[in-house]
Order: structure tokens, then sequence, then C-alpha cells
């Protein structure tokens, strides 16, 4: 990391969809378009975005659950050589807050711990509870978090061999309600159908994945202005997965295959119906990070046109999680490419200079 100084960036600063500069300048760590009075210890030139978010990622967690802090150092150092500057943490069993102390670590917006059903998720994942519990584990993590709650709202049911909801329509209103006095939103992990209708109308804010739309709830999503985070680069995994659960779970082996196979009809249709759309990559379980120009990618695959997946990755994603742009006194946190992103977002894979918090770290 080096000290910060005054840098002067110019080219195409993309400031937002529409709004591109020509330079700026970085003085004491944050942005200003103002020229300084100071001279510049160095000019940088490129197409410049804000950090890039994902908004669906866990630092400190693998396949088994809560890694040491070195571990989540190379996961969270890993994401800022991708761009990605600003990170929802969407539910980790670890303690990742000394990284607020890191200046050469992207920020973490934390869930907390995710909230499953007992036996309904990933061992040393979640709070295992039944639903009489929820809310009051609901409020816990609310506190413990950085304004969100992770929930797991469905999962395979070993009675039925099939993915199935995980609470009732009761005790999730009841949750969201604690959660929403506390102050935080709510998410939940939703492959499949059947949950999607009952989370809504409990007032969850967003759903993670949700594959399980169709032309009932798709509707449903956006009257109540519920957002997903498909995370497509996970769900590429899916037959992977199925193959790997055929024999023991032949009917939900069948039901993430057809969940697979309509995967970006399913984005396209959510974004026509005027739904918002964020880009995540839930690395940290199975996944690696540093994935999130892979996922923008795949958001325009699915149909979603550049700027609007670009923006599900910066502008937009920013203003959802509350946080700045490049827009005057914001932190210095920005990506520089070589070629302008909105002509092909596969540029987001090669970041030039990465600035964060007014120090070039790349």
């Amino acid at each position: 990391m080096v000290d910060r100084e005054v840098l002067h960036i110019r080219g195409g600063i993309l400031a937002g969809p529409r709004d591109v500069r020509d330079e700026l300048w970085v003085v004491g760590g944050r942005i200003t378009y103002r020229r300084p009075a100071a001279e510049s210890a160095g000019t940088v030139t490129g197409w410049v975005l804000p950090g890039l978010v994902d908004a669906h990622c866990h630092v400190g967690l693998d396949a088994h659950g809560a890694v040491d802090r070195d571990a989540a150092e190379r996961q969270a150092l890993t994401d800022r050589e991708a761009g990605a500057l600003l990170l929802r943490d969407a539910g980790s069993p670890g303690d990742t807050r000394w990284t607020d102390e890191r200046e050469d670590l992207p920020r973490i917006i934390r869930a907390g711990r995710h909230i499953a059903r007992t036996r309904r998720y990933i061992r040393n994942y979640a709070h295992e509870i039944e639903p009489g519990d929820l809310a009051a584990y609901v409020r816990r993590e609310a506190r413990r978090g950085d304004g969100w709650v992770k929930l797991v709202g469905d999962w395979i049911d070993r009675e039925t061999g099939d993915l199935g909801a995980c609470w009732p329509k009761d005790a999730l209103a009841e949750a969201m309600a604690a959660a929403h006095e506390e102050g935080a939103r709510v998410t939940a992990h939703c492959f499949a159908e059947e949950s999607l209708a009952d989370l809504v109308e409990a007032g969850i804010d967003c759903v993670e994945h949700a594959t399980g739309l169709t032309a009932d709830t798709i509707p449903l999503f956006a009257g109540h202005g519920v957002a997903i985070v498909p995370t497509l680069v996970n769900i590429a995994i899916f037959p992977a997965l199925a193959a790997g659960g055929r024999a023991r779970f032949p009917r939900w082996s069948d039901h993430m295959l057809r969940l697979h196979e309509r995967r970006y009809a399913t984005v396209r249709d959510a974004y026509d119906a005027g739904i918002a759309i964020y880009a995540g990559t839930d690395a940290g379980g199975g996944l690696a990070h540093g994935l999130i120009a892979a996922e923008v990618a795949e958001l325009v695959t699915a149909g979603l046109p550049v700027e609007a997946a670009l923006s599900a990755a910066t502008w937009g994603a920013r203003d959802w999680l509350g946080r700045e742009g490049l827009t005057e006194g914001a932190p210095a946190d920005f990506v520089v490419y070589d070629e302008d992103p909105r002509t092909d977002v596969a540029v987001l894979g090669a970041p030039r200079r990465i600035v964060l918090r007014g120090a070039v770290v790349r």
C-alpha cells in the first residue's frame, strides 16, 4: 500500500450511466472534480468505473465453514484484484470485523450468520433453528450485521427428496417485522418456486439466486419492489450438483436441472418486468473469489443490456447498498480500464489500475 497523494485521472470517467466526465482528482483519499492547488504526483489515463460491487459473496467462509484470518485475507485480496472494492457478505459464521481496520482491503457489508431450518443447510454454516425462534435470531443477526440479515428460504427436504420451503408464513412475517424494527433489510437464499410468494408477502427485501421465479411470482416481486441477485456463475454448477445427488435424490436432481435450463430466461423476464437486479457471485463456499467480471458477462448473456449489467455491479448496486460512487467528496475507490466497458463488458476482466481509498493498489 502506498501513501495517499494527489492523483490526476484522465480519460472517460463513468460517473453514471450517462454521466461521462473528462477528468477527476484524488486529494486526501477522496474524489474531487475541482483542480487542486497542489501538484499531482502522477496521472492515470483510461476508462474509470466506481469500484465494482460483489453483492453476494462470503469472505471468511469456505466449503467446510469459517476460515482463519490468513484465508479470509486472501479471499478479500482476490476480490480486490478483480476490481471488487465493495462486498456484501451474504452470510458467514466467522467474524471479519478486523478487515475494517485494513485500508488495503475492500469494504464489507455484512449480513451476520445464515439462519436456517434444522438440518436444512450446509453443515457449519448457519444457525440451525425451528420457526418459533426465527424472529429472535433475526433480531440478533440484525444487530450483528451491517443492515442485512440472511435467511435460508429453501433447501432439500429429505422426506420429499426435493427442494422445499423452510419457514411457515407466520414465522416469516414476524421475522421480517423484527428485522425492519432493527433497521435491517432481509434477504434469503432461494432456488425453488415454493417459498417465493410467502417471502414476498411477509416483507422480504431481496432474494438470492431466485431461479424459481415464474410468470406468477415475477409480477409479485416487481409490485413489492423485491430485488434479486441471480449469482449466475454459481447457478452454472447446478448440473454438477444434480449429477452428484442423483442416486439419492432423483427428484431434486431433475428439479435443479430444470432451474438451470431456464436460468437466463428467468433473469431476462425479471429484468423486463422491472425487478432490480444486482451482480453477485456467491464466492466463498464452493466457488472461487474474484469472479465479478464473469458475473456481469453472464447478466449480458441472459439478455440484460450492457448498461444495466454494468449498473448491477457499479452505480445501481452502490446506490442500493447506500454507498457512494464517483461523486464529489466520495472515497476514491475506482477501477481503471484500457477500453470502454460499455462497448464490451469483457473489459472488466482486465483492470489496469485499482485505486482504493485514494491509494493505487495495483
